[in-house]
């Protein structure tokens, strides 16, 4: 089992940035890829990115690639998505999640683990 806790969503302005991190408990966390998806009400939830479990790989949505990073630090057992240039079109509930697909993968069926979600709002 692995435990996974989001944090650091919130209110931000239209261009402005939001750093998220994800701290993982319970199985190591290096053994596993992670990825960042996203849920706007009324919509189905969506990929954002995701990195492999040495962090070598990384993959993006088209909707957000240029505008956002994500990083992991295994020593800290945490993953991280960097967002800048938020649009409005960005509000949602950000979930990170954990798959045994160590190489990083875009397909939301292959993660095995999630986390409770933190909500990001961008007002224009």
């Amino acid at each position: 089992q692995v435990q996974l806790v989001e944090s650091g969503g919130g209110l931000v302005q239209a261009g402005g940035s939001l750093r998220l991190s994800c701290a993982a408990s319970g199985r190591t966390f290096s053994s596993y890829a992670m990825g960042w998806f996203r849920q706007a009400p009324g919509k189905e939830r969506e990929f954002v990115a995701a990195i492999s479990w040495s962090g070598r790989r990384t993959y993006y949505a088209d909707s957000v690639k240029g505008r956002f990073t994500i990083s992991r630090d295994n020593a800290k057992n945490t993953g991280y998505l960097q967002m800048n240039s938020l649009k409005p079109e960005d509000t949602a509930v950000y979930y990170c999640a954990a798959s045994a697909v160590v190489g990083g993968t875009p397909i939301i069926a292959e993660y095995d683990y999630w986390g409770q979600g933190t909500q990001v709002t961008v007002s224009s």
